[in-house]
């Protein structure tokens, strides 16, 4: 039964579900599902980490290409994203080993963003980040 509601309505399976195990009724639980479900939290997290990687790495990326458009709102964007990813890893310290795939897999889709909002291609920014991870990081560092 509890395999199907998972399916049909997944906000009362997962209420169902805590509630199993609040009560320590475990050879109820719906195991199989339970068990996917934490890895797509997991994978949920280092996607959200990779998309704001890429976000900020785009800023920085038409930052240093086009100086003559930057402005508050993209030093606003770079600090908000600096910010969460701070706060993503010390919630998650688990991601920091997975960090340089992240970080490289973020640069690529940064290439991408910037090279759409600047107009300009994709060739014209490094094939690799230009940008150590402490930099991207760093409040104070602009390119």
């Amino acid at each position: 039964m509890s395999a199907l509601l998972h399916d049909r309505d997944f906000y009362t399976w997962t209420h169902q579900q805590a509630d199993l195990l609040r009560e320590g009724r475990f050879n109820e639980l719906d195991s199989d599902h339970l068990i996917e479900e934490l890895e797509s939290m997991g994978a949920r997290e280092r996607r959200e980490l990779g998309n704001r990687l890429a976000v900020l790495l785009a800023h920085l990326l038409k930052w240093k290409y086009q100086p003559e458009r930057s402005g508050n709102s993209w030093r606003r964007t770079i600090k908000i994203q600096r910010i969460d990813i701070k706060d993503l890893l010390a919630d998650n310290p688990g991601l920091k080993s997975e960090l340089e795939e992240i970080f490289a897999k973020a640069y690529q889709k940064a290439r991408v963003l910037a090279a759409d909002e600047t107009q300009f291609d994709e060739a014209a920014f490094p094939s690799e980040s230009p940008f150590a991870f402490q930099e991207v990081l760093d409040l104070e560092f602009l390119p």
